[in-house]
C-alpha cells in the first residue's frame, strides 16, 4: 500500500495488552529483587560490624578476667597465703565406657546428659543437681573444667547445630541467628561466650549444640577406665586436666 507521495506506508505494530502487563510485572519483580539485594547487603554489612565489635568486647572481657586471676594469685603469694579461685560453673563431660549391663538409673542420667555414645561429650552447668548426677555416672565418664581454648576449639572444630531434631553443620552465622536470634545470639562467638561464661541463655544454647563426637585419644587411655583419675585411672573429675584429654580427642 502506498501513500500520496508513492512511498510505502509504515505499518503500525501493536503489542497485546497481556504482553505489556507481563513486561510490567517482570520489571516490578526485578526492581523489587534489586532493592531487596541492596537492603540485604546493607544489613549484612551492619551485622558484620556488630559481630566484630562483640568479638572485640569478648576478648577484652576474657583478658580482664585472666589478669584479675593473676593479680589475685600474686597478692596471695605476697601475703604468704593461698588464693582459692571461685567454684567452677562449667564442666565438659565425656563418656568413656558403659554399654552393656548398665543399671537403669545411670542409663537414664546418661540419656539426660545426652551422652548416648562412647566418646560423646557435652557441656554441663554445674549446680547441686548436676553434681549429684555426675557422681551417679562417675564410673562411665571423664569430666572437668574446660578453659576458653578448649571451649572455642570444640565448638569451631566439632560443633554441629540441632535444628528441628536434625544435625546440621554450623556453616555460617545465619544458622545460629535463625535458631537463637530471639535470645540476642547471632554468631558463633556469641555461642562460645554464652557457654564459657554460663550466661542466662546457657540452656537454650547448649541444647542448640549437638553432642560433640570425639575421637579416641591419641596414644590411647593411660590408665584403667574402671579406676578414678585421682587413683591413676581415667574416670571421674579431672578438674583442669580435662583440657589435655580433650586436646588428645579433638
Amino acid at each position: 500500500m502506498f501513500g500520496e507521495d508513492n512511498t510505502p506506508a509504515t505499518k503500525k505494530v501493536t503489542v497485546p495488552e497481556s504482553v505489556l502487563r507481563k513486561r510490567k510485572t517482570l520489571e516490578k519483580i526485578n526492581a523489587d529483587r534489586a532493592a531487596k539485594a541492596s537492603a540485604d547487603k546493607l544489613e549484612r554489612k551492619k551485622k558484620r560490624s556488630v559481630i566484630f565489635k562483640r568479638a572485640e568486647q569478648y576478648v577484652k572481657e576474657y583478658r580482664a578476667k585472666e589478669r584479675d586471676e593473676i593479680r589475685l594469685q600474686r597478692q596471695a603469694r605476697a601475703n604468704n597465703s593461698f588464693y582459692v579461685p571461685s567454684e567452677a560453673k562449667l564442666a565438659f563431660v565425656v563418656r568413656i565406657k558403659g554399654i552393656n549391663k548398665l543399671a537403669p538409673k545411670p542409663r537414664k542420667i546418661l540419656q539426660l546428659l545426652r551422652l548416648t555414645k562412647i566418646n560423646s561429650g557435652t557441656f554441663v552447668k554445674l549446680n547441686k543437681a548436676t553434681l549429684q548426677m555426675l557422681q551417679w555416672v562417675g564410673p562411665y565418664i571423664a569430666w572437668g573444667y574446660p578453659n576458653l581454648k578448649t571451649t572455642r576449639e570444640l565448638i569451631y572444630k566439632r560443633g554441629f547445630a540441632k535444628v528441628h531434631k536434625q544435625r546440621l553443620p554450623i556453616s555460617d552465622n545465619s544458622v545460629v541467628e535463625n535458631s537463637l536470634g530471639k535470645y540476642g545470639i547471632i554468631c558463633i562467638e556469641d555461642v562460645i561466650h554464652e557457654i564459657f561464661t554460663v550466661g542466662p541463655n546457657f540452656k537454650q544454647v547448649n541444647n542448640f549444640l549437638w553432642p560433640f563426637g570425639l575421637s579416641n585419644p591419641n596414644g590411647g587411655f593411660k590408665g584403667k577406665k574402671s579406676v578414678t583419675f585421682v587413683e591413676g585411672g581415667e574416670n571421674g573429675n579431672r578438674e583442669d586436666k580435662i583440657n589435655a584429654l580433650v586436646q588428645r580427642m579433638n
